[in-house]
């Protein structure tokens, strides 16, 4: 009986001191929380690590950069003017031809025994107008056997011509000096004013077409020069404009431009485009800050400056924009600190420390 108190009253023990302990865990702690000792301290404001870029006056150079189109000086497709069976081609496909240079000929025999008829004619033709003429000096005939006799010659003449030009329209000339391409028919074929029997191309010199923004077309004229890279070329080629639009794109607002460029040893070919810059005039003692740096908020552009270990904002004034750069017009003065990195996260008195100066 004894042992089985005993048992009862461990068990009401131990009950009784996991409920205490519960207790001490769960409201003690919350009056813990509440004592002033133990309330943490507020954090410092955290320090935001930048760039910066000391303001020194320097040169700018304002310039027109634009994509541009290599074309030929000239190109044409080459056909014959009159129809017929070709007899022979005269060109390698894909070499230089000159101006004049026979490329190709169709079947002109009819043309030639049609003309050898005409020829045997005009001697005959030419003694009567003759006899006729000596003839009428007599009084012999009248002058009207002498008059039918001069327009027999003149018409025999102009048949003459017409043979002649139907002779030379069998056969296909080169109109300039150029490269020739692929070629497009066979000996035997028969040609016609519609076939295309080959593409001739003048590469040198090559023309560059271009559009400049419409602030810059009164500055655009015959004579200013440009320079171009061309994409597999380590190189900067040289170029000048020759010809302008006659007025600005009314859908653009872009000034249509053409320059040429000499390709004296035919190293570029057409058909390919090019990066184009144009030079315009230099500015001196500018102050330029890199594009990165402008912070637009509320249709005023900004920057900020490094002063007493804080973030300070100034308003800007902004002119000339290059690819990097852009000039400040108002608003900065030389010696000043332009923070240059972190700009999406300052603000106004936002304590910064410089890791880099330039």
């Amino acid at each position: 009986m004894k042992k089985k108190k005993w048992i009862i009253t461990s068990v009401i023990l131990v009950v009784f001191c996991g409920g205490l302990y519960i207790y001490n865990r769960y409201h003690g702690g919350s009056a813990a929380a509440e004592d002033p000792a133990s309330v943490s301290v507020p954090r410092k404001q955290n320090i935001l690590n930048v760039n910066g870029l000391i303001i020194r006056p320097q040169t700018l150079t304002d310039g027109i950069t634009s994509v541009g189109n290599l074309l030929p000086d000239e190109e044409v497709d080459l056909s014959f003017e009159t129809s017929g069976k070709i007899v022979s081609i005269n060109f390698q496909e894909g070499s230089t031809v000159r101006k004049g240079e026979l490329l190709a000929k169709v079947n002109d025999k009819p043309l030639l025994a049609q003309l050898s008829r005409y020829e045997a004619q005009l001697k005959l033709a030419e003694d009567r107008v003759y006899r006729q003429s000596a003839l009428l000096e007599k009084d012999a005939v009248s002058q009207e056997a002498y008059e039918q006799a001069r327009t027999e010659l003149a018409m025999l003449n102009a048949d003459i011509d017409i043979v002649r030009s139907n002779i030379a329209l069998t056969e296909l000339h080169a109109p300039f000096d150029g490269v020739i391409g692929l070629r497009n028919v066979s000996e035997g074929a028969y040609a016609s004013p519609s076939v295309v029997v080959a593409k001739l191309t003048k590469i040198k010199p090559l023309k560059i077409d271009l559009a400049v923004p419409e602030r810059y077309a009164s500055q655009i004229k015959p004579g200013t020069r440009l320079t171009f890279t061309v994409e597999g070329y380590n190189e900067t080629f040289h170029a000048e404009v020759y010809a302008t639009e006659s007025k600005i794109d009314p859908n653009t607002h872009y000034f249509p431009v053409r320059a040429h460029y000499p390709n004296t040893r035919g190293r570029l070919l057409p058909g390919r485009f090019v990066s184009v810059h144009i030079r315009m005039h230099d500015i001196p003692d500018a102050i330029a800050v890199p594009t990165e740096a402008i912070v637009p908020e509320m249709g005023v552009d900004k920057v900020f400056l490094y002063k007493g270990g804080k973030a300070q904002g100034v308003a800007v004034k902004t002119g000339l924009r290059t690819d990097s750069s852009i000039q400040i017009v108002e608003g900065l003065t030389p010696g000043d600190t332009l923070i240059t990195s972190g700009t999406l996260q300052l603000r106004e008195g936002l304590p910064v420390k410089l890791d880099t100066i330039e």
